[in-house]
């Protein structure tokens, strides 16, 4: 254990996990949650202190670590009113753990900057029972030094942990993984709804598929759900959409036209738009098997 203080805020399934992880650890925390105060109390109860707002936080915190959802929560809790910038101080580093827009993240860095503060961009990856076993996968970019003095804390998060560079890195890499990933799981989603439709079985189709060169981890979590009825990927399709829509967003922020994920995109927005979007991925099986025949 390091003797950093850690300002955690964020504290739903994947953050309560890596607040317990930390605590675990020995390392002292101060902590922000937001509507579902579960996660707060169970690192109260277990010695954390609850900061008010995330001014504060961050005055107490020698690093400050978010994990939300999306782009607009981070920079919610960065620049609004009693917010992280409010309370930055010199050397402080703080750490994006979310999937975020790169664009966002290169801009809340200049800012923290103007501040003599670091910003560091980790996406995760895995679940958060990973998480509490402190065995993420952190794709971690920014300041080197910055990073080589979070790599203690981050290390006790993750079995896993890479520095991919620039700042900005980790979320346009993790965009680009989620992107192909998704895309991916659609299409075998789709194929096994098409087999189903002509008549083949799902695993006959799934051996000869898995015999090849398109074999991969994704393949198999949409195969164990489509032949078995088990979820072993618990990321929904809400998620899905979001890190998809990123993906595009991105894109244009380059000036570039991304051709491939435009039909992930759309079957996700079809799936929300028709309420479904709660669906884990894996049992948009069932979706495309329903809705194969739509016109």
């Amino acid at each position: 254990m390091s003797d950093e203080h850690i300002g955690f805020i964020g504290l739903g399934l994947m953050g309560r996990a890596m607040v317990g992880c930390l605590q675990d650890a020995g390392y002292d925390l101060t902590v922000l949650g937001n509507r579902d105060r579960t996660g707060v109390e169970e690192a109260v109860a277990r010695g954390a202190k609850e900061a008010q707002d995330a001014k504060s936080l961050t005055q107490k915190a020698d690093i400050v670590m978010i994990c939300v959802s999306t782009s607009d929560q981070v920079e919610a809790r960065v620049y609004g009113e009693d917010g992280i910038l409010t309370g930055a101080k010199p050397g402080q580093i703080v750490i994006d753990f979310g999937t975020s827009l790169p664009g966002s993240t290169k801009k809340i860095g200049a800012d923290l900057a103007g501040k003599d503060s670091i910003y560091l961009d980790a996406p995760l990856g895995r679940t958060p029972a990973h998480a509490k076993d402190g065995l993420l996968n952190i794709m971690c970019s920014g300041d080197e030094a910055a990073y080589a003095r979070a790599k203690p804390v981050l290390d006790v998060l993750g079995e896993n942990v890479f520095h991919l560079g620039a700042l900005g890195n980790g979320n346009t890499i993790k965009l680009i993984n989620n992107y192909y990933a998704m895309t991916s799981a659609l299409a075998l989603t789709e194929a096994f709804a098409m087999a189903d439709s002509a008549g083949v079985n799902r695993q006959a189709l799934y051996e000869v598929i898995a015999a090849g060169p398109n074999h991969s981890g994704m393949m198999d979590f949409i195969r164990n759900y489509a032949v078995d009825g088990k979820v072993d990927l618990a990321f929904s399709v809400d998620n899905a959409a979001k890190d998809v829509g990123y993906y595009r967003k991105m894109a244009e922020g380059l000036g570039l036209q991304s051709r491939m994920s435009g039909a992930a995109d759309a079957t996700f927005r079809e799936i929300r738009q028709g309420g479904d979007g709660g669906l884990l991925v894996p049992q948009v099986v069932d979706w495309m098997t329903m809705h194969l025949g739509d016109t």
